[in-house]
């Protein structure tokens, strides 16, 4: 995985996090244990602080930055799910950020909230904790107990942590030459 200092700041993985051989980690990130940074991932730190508290995930293709001097937390518990843009100042313990979302600069997300797939969370937006939040711009819905939500901010990150484990042993890179012999097609 590309770990990048950057202007003598360097990114901090702790030995019980996961993070893809793909992910890309510059500057002022830090990685707490059991978290985990998944597939492409970029998380850039290089004006800023990006923090991944213990037990997060950060999914495939996801991309963390925030403004100069500013620092970016991620909760604990909490996931940042597939190609979500997050340019902004806090996600709250075990909040869940939907598939395809954009987060934009100073807006923060409370403990336990679901931003649905597709929301965007316009610049200094506050989404209360305990809420289902959803739209262009995002907005509360309804509180999220009781929901079908509930059961993904829930569960989400002990799913994530689980397969994690499996990814840190089952998972290895495979040559051209392998990947031919196990049916693809080679160009």
């Amino acid at each position: 995985m590309p770990l990048i200092e950057f202007e003598g700041r360097r990114p901090t993985v702790h030995p019980d996090a996961w993070v893809a051989p793909t992910a890309t980690l510059i500057g002022d990130v830090t990685v707490e244990q059991g978290a985990s940074v998944w597939y492409g991932v970029v998380l850039r730190a290089d004006v800023c602080t990006i923090v991944i508290r213990e037990g997060s995930n950060i999914q495939d293709n996801s991309v963390l930055h925030a403004g100069p001097g500013e620092t970016l937390v991620v909760g604990p518990n909490a996931t940042v799910a597939h190609s979500c843009v997050v340019h902004c100042s806090s996600v709250g313990e075990q909040a869940l950020i939907g598939n395809g979302s954009v987060l934009l600069d100073g807006a923060s997300v409370g403990d336990r909230t679901l931003v649905a797939a597709g929301s965007l969370v316009t610049p200094g937006a506050q989404i209360p904790g305990g809420v289902v939040a959803a739209g262009s711009p995002a907005s509360v819905r309804k509180p999220i107990d009781g929901t079908s939500s509930q059961m993904w901010v829930e569960t989400n990150a002990a799913y994530y942590r689980e397969l994690a484990d499996r990814h840190r042993t089952g998972a290895r890179s495979v040559g051209l030459e392998q990947a031919g012999d196990a049916g693809v097609e080679q160009g």
